[in-house]
C-alpha cells in the first residue's frame, strides 16, 4: 500500500491521504473545489466547482500514474441533485468513452460550505 501525494491538489484537511494505491487500484479521496493554492473555495459558482474538483482529481490520478480515463468508479456528492446535468455536461470534457461507472448522491451538506464533492477509484494499465 503506497500513499499517492501531489502539492498540486489540496492538502489533505483531515486524516487521511489524497489516494492510496494497492497494486494496480488508487483509491482517492473526496475532494471539494479547494484552490490547492490558497486552500479556499474556488468559486460561489457551481459550474466553476465542479471544474475544480476535476481538476483536483486529475492532478491526483497523473501523480499515481494514471489520468482521468482509468478511473472506473466516480461517486459524486451534491447538495442540490437538480443540478446534476451540469455535472453531465462537465464530464463530457473531461471523460471519454467508456465513462466511469457513476454515482450521484444527495447530500445536504459538504465541508467548506461546497456544493460538489467527488471521489473515485481508478485502475492504472498494467
Amino acid at each position: 500500500m503506497e500513499s499517492i501525494h501531489t502539492d498540486l491538489a489540496p492538502e489533505a484537511i483531515g486524516t487521511y491521504s489524497q489516494a492510496i494505491k494497492t497494486g494496480q487500484t488508487v483509491y482517492i479521496s473526496g475532494q471539494i473545489p479547494l484552490n490547492p493554492q490558497t486552500m479556499q473555495l474556488c468559486s460561489k459558482e457551481l459550474p466553476a466547482q465542479i471544474e475544480q474538483v476535476l481538476e483536483n482529481l486529475s492532478v491526483i490520478c497523473e501523480a499515481a500514474g494514471g489520468n482521468l480515463s482509468n478511473i472506473v468508479k466516480l461517486n459524486v456528492y451534491l447538495t442540490d441533485l437538480t443540478h446534476f446535468p451540469l455535472v453531465n455536461e462537465a464530464m463530457t470534457r473531461y471523460f471519454t468513452e467508456p465513462f466511469p461507472a457513476r454515482a450521484a448522491i444527495g447530500i445536504s451538506a459538504l465541508p467548506r460550505n461546497a456544493e460538489v464533492e467527488m471521489d473515485a477509484v481508478m485502475v492504472l494499465p498494467e
